[in-house]
């Protein structure tokens, strides 16, 4: 349904954009360094895999509700940036309780830290405009169905995302492996990515 110019030309051009600094690959990074490589890439799977939502939103033409809704915008926005402020305070209440290799460093956390990263995306008012604007771009008038088209693709960004973030986490993680062997560095770690989770929160809760 894709050709192979169409496909390498949208590749390209989404591993250029997931590279470049933004919330997730900030969020990917600070959860890596302070909870290790396995934390930061179960979180980035889970950004990744939220990016899924946004694909189905784009096909059915949801986005195009939210996008011309200033009251659901604001709504989805307040709440996404809610969501990652409270998800910074915990980091800040339970900061140094958590150090890679404890027993609660099991398939449990691992699970959560999924579903946080996948909320995180799924919820960010700014990725549900992106796809509406970016995935029509790379639509081939007479290369098949448009909402065949936008799902191939999304799918096509979703896996590149999860590449991508994989090895963000896993690098990360080594970071904070080496970090972690001074115990006294791990708590600010922990106050470090929830800094960054309170302040991307309050940026989404107050951009227009």
């Amino acid at each position: 349904m894709l050709s192979l110019a169409q496909t390498l030309a949208f590749l390209a051009t989404a591993a250029v954009l997931t590279a470049t600094p933004g919330p997730d690959n900030l969020m990917v990074l600070s959860m890596g360094m302070s909870r290790g490589r396995r934390a930061g890439m179960a979180f980035g799977l889970g950004c990744a895999l939220g990016c899924l939502s946004h694909t189905l939103l784009a096909v059915v033409g949801v986005s195009a509700l939210v996008a011309t809704s200033p009251l659901a915008f604001t709504l989805l926005k307040l709440s996404g940036g809610l969501y990652l402020v409270w998800m910074g305070v915990q980091a800040w209440r339970h900061a140094g309780r958590v150090r890679m290799g404890d027993a609660s460093g099991g398939a449990a956390p691992l699970r959560r830290l999924f579903a946080k990263g996948l909320a995180a995306n799924a919820i960010n008012p700014k990725v549900v405009l992106f796809f509406l604007a970016f995935l029509p771009q790379f639509v081939v008038a007479g290369q098949g169905p448009v909402p065949m088209q936008l799902g191939l693709l999304g799918l096509l960004f979703t896996a590149q995302a999860a590449l991508l973030f994989g090895l963000l986490g896993w690098f990360s993680g080594r970071v904070g492996a080496w970090l972690n062997r001074r115990p006294a560095v791990g708590p600010w770690l922990d106050r470090l990515a929830g800094t960054v989770f309170i302040g991307l929160g309050l940026r989404i809760m107050v951009s227009r």
